[in-house]
């Protein structure tokens, strides 16, 4: 097939979309498909590069740096033409997004849509609280357009269909998780060179117990109520440990500050944004990977830390349900304070248990390889064009 991935938000760009459209271009190109990716671009210029067409868009510095295009522009339209696409995959819900569809639109080519960010969990950026209801209600019946349009739709979780449903989606949903190479994390040398670099820069003993916080560092991420825990922890029981945040995000400040009102600057360390290809020697350095956020749609971080080698510790959501199973292959936590308690509990297992729990957690992400997932998306895809007959 020839396929056509339209996001907003692309690699280098470290978020959770551009992730999983990497993901899905990377498996697709090894199963021998055409596939393009349709994007944006600081430049001022439209470009098409290595399967890549970059069009140029304004950074919203409001949204983390997001960039928006507008909804049509004729030179990549040209550009898209002679692709002879089969299928137009919409992977985000503005200027790309909409692109997507003209594109699907006037070429009559099948359109798949993936509703991949809760997107009323973010409306706080540009409201700043005021009219919040009103708002969700935009963004709501803003998304629901493009599900109308789309030939079929996809969600990468059972609550992210749930979600659509409760907000009067009555199409055929496809829950297909987004897949990815669990063995790109797995078996990373501790001792080797990047982290032992890293280990000599920060000044950490090979005997302190590494806790990860990765990802974007925003409110919705919650990880406030990660450090409010861990200063529990530390306050109440004797533990080598150091929390390292990676990533950064609007949040990253107020995150640091409150660490260093809560004395803990000793103990937490901000390693700020690392490029995508060296998360995996983080996962391989820490013990326990933490988190609070209840507005993952899927949770890609927790599967490549468990891949990674890592245990969870991560605050209870219906999303996780299928992902998470508490004490088996992962932990649950309810607040900071039952935080303190059950990161003590996974310091203190046995080696055997933990051995038994990585290695359920292990098998529990089987179900979201490569293979798994192509067959998935290439059932809906063909399902698409189908319909679009």
């Amino acid at each position: 097939m020839n396929i056509g991935l339209f996001s907003d938000t692309y690699i280098p760009e470290i978020n959770g979309v551009a992730t999983s459209v990497n993901s899905l271009y990377k498996i697709l190109k090894k199963y021998g498909h055409n596939v393009y990716v349709i994007t944006t671009s600081d430049k001022k210029e439209v470009t098409f590069e290595n399967d890549i067409i970059r069009i140029p868009g304004v950074e919203l510095k409001k949204l983390y740096g997001y960039r928006m295009a507008f909804v049509f522009n004729s030179k990549a339209f040209k550009i898209i033409k002679n692709l002879h696409l089969d299928v137009v995959h919409v992977n985000t819900e503005f200027g790309i997004g909409k692109f997507g569809f003209i594109v699907a639109s006037r070429l009559k080519i099948a359109s798949v849509y993936t509703y991949h960010t809760m997107y009323e969990d973010y409306t706080y950026y540009m409201t700043k609280g005021y009219f919040d209801r009103v708002s969700k209600w935009v963004i709501r019946e803003f998304c629901k357009t493009n599900m109308v349009r789309a030939n079929e739709i996809i969600t990468p979780s059972e609550k992210t269909k749930v979600y659509l449903r409760s907000i009067g989606i009555e199409s055929y949903i496809n829950v297909v998780p987004t897949g990815f190479d669990i063995s790109g994390f797995a078996n990373i040398d501790k001792n080797c060179e990047y982290l032992q670099a890293f280990k000599e820069k920060y000044k950490l003993s090979d005997k302190s117990k590494i806790l990860l916080c990765l990802g974007r560092l925003a409110k919705e991420k919650s990880f406030d109520i990660v450090i409010d825990g861990y200063k529990q922890f530390k306050e109440t029981f004797n533990y080598d440990t150091k929390l390292l945040f990676v990533g950064d995000g609007p949040a990253a400040s107020s995150l640091k500050r409150q660490a260093e009102r809560l004395g803990l600057k000793d103990d937490v360390i901000f390693v700020g944004k690392v490029p995508q290809k060296e998360t995996k020697y983080f996962y391989a350095l820490a013990d326990v990977f933490l988190n609070a956020s209840v507005s993952e749609t899927q949770g890609l971080t927790f599967m490549e830390a468990m891949a990674g080698g890592d245990i969870i510790l991560c605050r209870f959501d219906n999303n996780l349900i299928g992902i998470i199973n508490n004490k088996i292959n992962g932990f649950f936590f309810i607040d900071a304070d039952d935080f303190k308690y059950k990161l003590k509990e996974i310091l203190e297992l046995e080696e055997e248990k933990k051995k038994e729990i990585l290695d359920n957690a292990l098998k529990s992400i089987d179900g979201f390889g490569e293979n798994s997932f192509y067959n998935n998306i290439i059932e809906v895809y063909t399902r698409a064009i189908r319909r679009n007959w």
